[in-house]
Parts: structure tokens; sequence; C-alpha cells
């Protein structure tokens, strides 16, 4: 009975999330309406959760991690390519507040509590600082190149580059991606594997059937529906996102927070429960892994959406969100060199995430 209705449970939502986006689509919500929403774009969460997890158990790792990770920032780019083309010039900034929330979300949040899920139940987290520091370097070089660079620009007015220079970035934000991928499933496979732990009991997870070629294409299936349900509903919630943050007299960029967070949800669960199965190598995988296929997406989807998108394209950080950015790198830096991570790690990343949101709420 309990196998039955968790079954129904992860199928079932997927498609009750997409009925709601359905016929929520276009309208505008009462409070009410939008809480509703929330639940189930919340169901909507974990059920993406599980079905990764399913294909994640199946394809092995690290093509599990990739899976969801790309698939998360497809859709997360064609959010916010379709917020851009809708909203003007109000959303001139959105890809820049996005991808940096995303970078600060992964970078600071998902490692974070990953590090202390993982350190408060086995005091030390172990992962390959191989993998994980090709991984960070590819993601501090996209950043920079993409987020820093147009700040010090000259051949474009603002913080913003010339097309010329969007084209080059996305060239390279592309081939820079695509080479990590050959090099995390193809050539370096290994150093993105979980670290065994000398002595520790296998468990339950690891003792689970692997799961057939019909479940995990039907997991498949049901992952794109939840996710497309999942970025969906958070555009249909972002008017009243909108709404909620100028009534409140915050500043525009937390709109690009809030649906960075809410995107970003399937990754965190998910990174969260490896965590506990003392895969912090997987935790890694997802969070960097996340951070670099938004920022290799996002930069060639905007370059090529450029054709078409009225205003200006604001890509540049300001001086305090610069500062955020190299203090992360450096600590992230610090964390993964060493192969091992305690309480203290984690804690330090947590507080890096907690100042982002507080200055992203009071600038």
């Amino acid at each position: 009975m309990t196998r039955y209705l968790a079954q129904w449970w992860t199928a079932g939502v997927p498609v009750l999330a997409l009925l709601a986006l359905a016929l929520s689509w276009g309208r505008e919500l009462p409070v009410a309406g939008a809480i509703a929403l929330a639940v189930v774009l919340a169901g909507a969460v974990l059920a993406a959760v599980h079905h990764a997890e399913v294909i994640a158990h199946r394809v092995g790792e690290p093509f599990g991690s990739l899976v969801l990770a790309v698939a998360v920032t497809v859709i997360e780019v064609a959010l916010i390519v379709s917020l851009m083309i809708s909203g003007g010039e109000q959303t001139a900034t959105l890809a820049r507040d996005t991808v940096f929330a995303a970078v600060m979300i992964t970078c600071n949040g998902i490692i974070g509590l990953s590090l202390l899920t993982g350190t408060l139940r086995r005091r030390t987290a172990l992962f390959n600082a191989e993998g994980s520091g090709g991984a960070l370097a590819t993601v501090a070089t996209l950043s920079t190149l993409s987020l820093v660079l147009p700040t010090f620009t000259t051949s474009a007015k603002g913080p913003a580059f010339s097309p010329a220079q969007l084209g080059f970035a996305a060239v390279v934000s592309l081939a820079l991606y695509g080479l990590f991928v050959l090099t995390q499933t193809v050539r370096h496979r290994d150093y993105f594997l979980p670290v065994p732990r000398e002595g520790r009991p296998a468990g339950e997870e690891e003792h689970a059937p692997t799961p057939s070629t019909r479940t995990t294409l039907v997991s498949l299936g049901m992952l794109l529906v939840a996710l497309v349900s999942v970025v969906g509903l958070a555009k249909v919630e972002s008017p009243f996102i909108e709404t909620t943050v100028r009534a409140a007299g915050l500043p525009h960029s937390v709109v690009g927070v809030v649906i960075a967070l809410l995107v970003l949800l399937p990754e965190t669960l998910a990174a969260v429960r490896a965590a506990r199965r003392d895969h912090i190598q997987v935790s890694l995988n997802l969070s960097l892994g996340s951070a670099m296929a938004s920022i290799g997406l996002t930069i060639p989807a905007i370059a090529v959406s450029s054709i078409w998108l009225q205003g200006p394209l604001v890509l540049g950080l300001g001086g305090t969100h610069m500062v955020l950015l190299g203090l992360t790198f450096v600590v992230t830096t610090l964390t993964v060199v060493p192969g091992r991570a305690t309480l203290l790690q984690s804690g330090v990343h947590l507080v890096l995430f907690a100042s982002f949101l507080f200055l992203a709420v009071s600038p």
C-alpha cells in the first residue's frame, strides 16, 4: 500500500503541477491562489528530486548529477529569456541578477548545507579535490568573463558587452562547458565519483536494485514534466513576487534571487540527500555543475536572444557583488583544495550565503 501511494505521488504530483500551470498561465492570481500554487510548486520540486535520483541510480555518477543540472538550467534559461522578452527595459539586469544569484546559491548555499549535513553526521566530509577543483576553476573563469569584465570594458556604454564581446563570451562559455563535460564524463570520470570511506557500512540506497530501463524512461519523462512545471509556476508566480517586492520597498534584483531560489530547489534537496548518504562528491557535482551550466548556457542563449531583445543588456556586477563573488571563490578554493572539510567550512559558506541574501534586500 505504501509503495503504491509513493508511486502515485511521484507520478501524480508532476501531472497535477502541469495542470495547475495550464489553468493559471496568463492569469492574475489572488493571494490565496498564489499560496495554493506555491504548495503545488513544492510538491513538484520533491517529485523532481525523486525522479532525478532514480535516473542517477540507473546511469551512475557523474551522469546523474549532470542530467539534473542541465535539465534545470535549460529550463531556467528559457524562463530568463521569456521574462526578458515580455518585460522590456525593466528586465535589463534580470539575466545578470539570476545568474549571479545562481552562483551564490550553489557555491555557498548548496555547498554549505551539504557540508553541514555531512559533517554533522560524520565529522569530516570527504571528496575528490581534483574533480571539484577543476569544476571550481571553470565556474570562476566563466563568472569573471561574463559578470565582472562587462563592468570594465569600454566598447559599450555602461556595464555591458558590445555585440562582438558578447559573441566572444558566448563562444568561450560553450567551449569551456563542453570541455568540462568531456572531462567529467569521459577522460577523468573517476575524479567525480564519491570517495569511499574506509570502514563505512554500505547504506540501504547502495543495495537498492538498479531501476529497469522502463522505470528510468518513465522517471526521465516525469522529471521533465516536473521541471517544466517548477519553472512555469515560478514564472506564473513572478508577477505576485514582483508586486510583493515593490510593496515591501525591496530592490528589483530580489526578483532574480527569488526565481533562482525556486528553480534551484530540486538541486538543493538532491545535494542534501546525497550528503546524508556521505556522498559529498555528488553534492559538489550538483552544486558546481549547476553554477557552471547556468553561466555556460545562459550567456550563449542571451547572446542569441539579443538579436531581437529590445533595450540594454546589463551584465556587469557592481562593487558589492564583485566583492562577494571574489570572496566566494577564495573561500571555496580553500574548502576544495584539501579534499576534506569540517563543520567550520560549512559555517563559512552559510555565512557568505546569508550575507548575500541580506545585501540583496538591504544593499
